[in-house]
């Protein structure tokens, strides 16, 4: 049907209803002069008469009775889902598509999920779980999270988070057994226990800086690589070796004393977390509310630690 005949067919119902050209028109924003125009082309394509008029009077005839009885049920449900579709951009409803990696689940979302799903009980979320620098588009996703640096130019992308920063850790066991290093360039005669693309295959790099000396970049002997970062921890609290983890994933157990920190002096920063999407046009009223509830009612300071992690 094209868009002619659906205005057509429903000015034809209009006028049934009304029995009236002038009340018609006025419900339809238009002149009666214009609506007549409309009826006649309507019954000219289908070759019948379908109201009777007189100066004084309009009604249906046989024809157009029957027609009136099919079509209105169809333009009823086609109104309903425009209205049901309009209400996506006016009501925060429906599902939205997440892809992020697991440090930002653990770390960012899910401490506020409880509170989103309060605030919007018509919102369903679905959460993705991907460390790899996945095309959100492509894979239908509405938004994704990533590390400020991964995100693409053509993306619009909003700061969930300062500044990061990551850690070198090991166990009290672990170091009853070797020497702290006191260089990132120790790490070359230490265990380490490292992240690995899954995509690509590439080992995440030890990335080191401070005040006196340029960031280095370290490829350490590992003696166990994975892309998951819970496995990471595991094997470090169980004294495998060091891992470079994110320092807000490994506090509690640097509080507890189950694991120890190293190399502090050296850590380098790394943009935050940010929610990354395609465009701000006709964007859908249940999207844009998990945007602006995550969104920091204070812009996060580019100075201060809240760390996550560039793998996962």
């Amino acid at each position: 049907m094209t868009p002619n005949e659906f205005g057509e067919l429903r000015a034809f119902t209009l006028v049934v209803e009304e029995r009236n050209f002038r009340r018609a028109a006025k419900r339809l924003g238009q002149s009666p002069s214009a609506l007549s125009r409309t009826i006649r082309s309507l019954e000219e394509r289908l070759g019948v008469r379908l109201l009777n008029r007189t100066t004084r009077s309009v009604a249906p005839t046989e024809a157009g009775l029957g027609l009136y009885g099919r079509i209105v049920p169809s333009l009823a449900e086609m109104d309903a889902a425009l209205r049901e579709t309009g209400a996506f951009q006016t009501r925060p409803r429906g599902l939205v598509r997440i892809n992020l990696p697991s440090i930002a689940a653990k770390l960012v979302v899910m401490p506020r999920l409880g509170a989103f799903a309060a605030a919007f009980p018509d919102v369903k979320l679905e959460l993705v779980i991907d460390n790899e620098i996945t095309d959100i588009v492509a894979e239908g996703f509405d938004a994704g999270v990533r590390i400020g640096g991964q995100v693409n130019r053509d993306m619009i992308a909003v700061r969930l988070t300062p500044d990061l920063q990551n850690a070198v850790v090991g166990s009290p066991d672990y170091f009853t057994a070797h020497q702290a290093p006191a260089t990132p360039q120790d790490l070359f005669n230490h265990r380490c226990l490292s992240y690995r693309w899954s995509g690509s295959g590439a080992l995440l790099p030890w990335r080191f800086r401070n005040a006196s000396k340029p960031t280095a970049t370290i490829l350490t002997e590992n003696v166990f690589t994975t892309n998951d970062t819970d496995l990471l921890l595991a094997g470090a609290l169980q004294g495998m070796g060091l891992a470079f983890l994110p320092a807000d994933f490994v506090a509690p157990h640097l509080q507890r004393g189950e694991l120890i920190r190293v190399l502090a002096d050296y850590d380098e920063l790394l943009p935050g977390f940010h929610l990354y999407y395609s465009s701000r046009t006709q964007m859908p009223a249940a999207l844009r509310a998990f945007i602006d509830f995550l969104r920091p009612k204070t812009a996060p300071s580019s100075n201060a630690l809240i760390a996550t992690s560039a793998t996962v």
